[in-house]
């Protein structure tokens, strides 16, 4: 027996189940395949990672009708604070002057994952075909044949639409053998929670230190999070350290605008680079997330990229929906391809660029980037435009970036 669906989508991830949540109710069909059980502890998209929600994130969680849900986990960024260690140059963004509750949020990975999946096992539309793997696909001008291995068994179903997020590694992708545009920083992201004796006051720092960028984003319970970027050979020295000796190491680059830190939580280490899928699109699939593209963490905008891939095809689903179209049609593709492609070009660059002119240690490129800042810092124009971008509310903006439900 062969199940059909409008839209299959690969991977139950934040990005997988956002696009689930996004398009149910809209009289599709869906299926979501994950390797792990539904609601599993030990999912790795949901552990305790902590996640920077941007306001556009938040408008778009809020026309899912999931924002209610997490909100009460999510701690709220007032203030950025963007400093260049030991040299003068400064930046600082607010929320007053974007006319906005918040620039953004901090909420873990956890948390956002319990509010995606809440009853959508519960969902007529909705299949949670987990857990269960791809083994294979076939394209055919009308669907796609897709052969999942579930319980040991071979499961083939077909779908006008089969949508990959399923992460870096995309196994869709792979099989598409779809190239890449990669780039290799010979970086690592520490990730860890700190408690620090004065309270953050809802202000999120970044500053570019000797080692790389250092951000520490505020959570609830009074607590940073950190994400410290270094060269791998020193992120190796600095993961072996014990937590005295670690929080001395951090105190020194990050300084003391929150006081004397106190205690670390576990730490964890994240490889970095840059990648590009080469194609988003084949015939009847679409790549979306970090399938189609990751970026360096140094302005915080992967997930936040990633869930504008999936307002955008909801919104355009919605409309192929309305009319009873093909959701798996060239042109409902290619549409996806042209209205992305700005935004996800601009934060790859932005990104990239970030990382390697804050990392270069030439005297000439620390003076004009401290310049910058400054420039930044002075011209209110400006700041508005660099702040419309981090928060996700520049370009052609989909119905669920402005808050508005499709169904």
């Amino acid at each position: 027996m062969t199940d059909d669906y409008d839209i299959l989508i690969i991977g139950g991830g934040m990005v997988g189940a956002s696009l689930a949540r996004s398009i149910n109710g809209l009289g599709l069909k869906i299926g979501v395949v994950e390797a792990w059980p539904f609601n599993s502890d030990l999912q790795p998209s949901y552990d305790d990672r902590v996640i920077a929600l941007s306001w556009g994130t938040r408008l778009i969680l809020q026309g899912m009708g999931v924002w209610e849900g997490l909100s009460g986990e999510a701690e709220p960024i007032s203030d950025i604070h963007i400093s260049d260690r030991g040299h003068f140059g400064f930046a600082r963004l607010n929320n007053r002057d974007e006319a906005v509750e918040a620039l953004g949020y901090v909420a873990t990975a956890r948390a956002l994952g319990q509010v995606l999946l809440k009853d959508l096992e519960q969902e007529p539309d909705v299949d949670l075909l987990c857990p269960a793997s791809l083994k294979s696909f076939s394209v055919s001008d009308d669907f796609v044949e897709v052969n999942l291995e579930e319980a040991g068994e071979v499961r083939r179903v077909r779908t006008a639409l089969l949508v990959a997020a399923d992460g870096g590694d995309s196994a869709v992708r792979g099989r598409l053998a779809i190239s890449s545009k990669e780039q290799t920083y010979g970086q690592t992201a520490i990730i860890a929670n700190i408690t620090t004796e004065r309270p953050h006051q809802g202000v999120a720092y970044e500053r570019f230190t000797d080692t790389g960028p250092l951000a520490m984003l505020p959570m609830t319970e009074g607590r940073s999070s950190l994400v410290w970027t270094a060269k791998d050979e020193q992120v190796t020295e600095l993961m072996a350290l014990d937590e005295t000796a670690f929080l001395e190491r951090l105190q020194a680059r990050f300084g003391y605008r929150l006081g004397h830190l106190t205690k670390c939580g576990k730490r964890f280490a994240y490889p970095l680079k840059l990648r590009q899928a080469n194609e988003h699109v084949r015939p009847r699939i679409a790549l979306i997330g970090n399938a189609a593209h990751t970026v360096h963490p140094v302005t915080g905008q992967g997930f936040n990229l990633g869930i504008r891939d999936v307002a955008v095809l909801a919104d355009l689903l919605a409309d192929v929906s309305a009319e009873q179209g093909d959701p798996g049609g060239m042109d409902l593709l290619q549409r996806y391809v042209d209205w992305r492609r700005r935004d996800q070009n601009a934060v790859a660059m932005i990104t990239d660029a970030l990382a390697r002119l804050f990392a270069n240690p030439l005297t000439p490129l620390r003076l004009a980037r401290n310049v910058a800042l400054l420039g930044l810092d002075s011209a209110p124009g400006l700041k508005h435009l660099v702040a419309r971008q981090f928060m996700g509310l520049s370009g052609r903006l989909p119905r669920l970036a402005r808050g508005i439900p499709l169904v």
